[in-house]
């Protein structure tokens, strides 16, 4: 897979995300291990796994959140990490362009109403007012918000905050969104309102990275699954691969949890 994505970043028709080798440690613990994958535009990969496996710094890497002590992240085959150096800070902020991010705790800013908090970032990156409010505020529609733009944060529920946050990441015009856990914070009925509009997304061809708990969905909307277990991708392949016919022991046993 390393090679696969490294030829791809040389010539060719590069995923829009690969990662080669990938690793990062806090301290002396090793929580990425020469990580390796690759992401095709309007696929949909779930990242599952037990908690403390490397899958949120997996995507605050990606995400250039944190740095990596090694290894290289391409967009579009172009190098934004090579063997653990960042591009310059100018390309940086290019490539970040490219992406959004969904946090689990949804990370809206409290003061700001409904609107600024989903026109906040394209205004500050020079667009025009006015297209950016259009923008906006079709966006809320499509979130089932509309009506709630003068609204903050507070006066939301959990799964109304996160639709919020995803209108959010989507104001920049992303060619992938990242998803970090998007659901953990909510309950039940509030979890159903996020995920049936990252099914929407999926629908519409997004290209999404999603970091999850929720295997029927992971199942249902994935073009492919990664396992990853103590920073190591121990498994991926397509869902029905992975759910209904994994190869490894430890896949099996993590997925045994959820059939319980």
């Amino acid at each position: 897979m390393a090679d696969e994505i490294f030829a791809a970043a040389e010539g060719g028709a590069p995923s829009i995300l690969g990662i080669r080798n990938l690793r990062k440690s806090f301290g002396t613990l090793d929580v990425l291990r020469d990580i390796s994958l690759s992401v095709e535009r309007g696929n949909v990969v779930s990242v599952i796994g037990p908690s403390g496996s490397g899958k949120s710094t997996l995507l605050r890497c990606a995400t250039f959140l944190e740095r990596a002590e090694g290894g290289d992240i391409l967009y579009d085959g172009q190098y934004a990490l090579r063997d653990g150096v960042f591009a310059p800070k100018q390309e940086l902020n290019r490539f970040r362009t490219k992406f959004g991010l969904v946090f689990q705790n949804f990370q809206l800013f409290p003061h700001y109403t409904v609107l600024r908090n989903v026109s906040e970032a394209p205004l500050l990156h020079g667009e025009d007012r006015e297209e950016v409010r259009e923008r906006a505020l079709s966006l809320l529609k499509k979130m089932g918000l509309a009506g709630k733009e003068d609204a903050y944060p507070y006066q939301l529920s959990g799964g109304q905050q996160q639709r919020v946050a995803i209108a959010r990441a989507l104001a920049m015009r992303p060619e992938i969104l990242f998803f970090d856990e998007p659901t953990s914070a909510l309950d039940p009925e509030l979890t159903g309102e996020v995920l049936k509009v990252i099914r929407q997304l999926a629908e519409e061809k997004m290209t999404m990275v999603v970091v999850t708990h929720e295997m029927p969905f992971a199942r249902a909307v994935s073009s492919r699954v990664i396992f990853m277990a103590d920073g190591v991708i121990v498994e991926q392949g397509g869902p029905r691969e992975v759910f209904d016919d994994p190869k490894e022991e430890r896949t099996r046993q993590f997925l045994r949890v959820f059939e319980r």
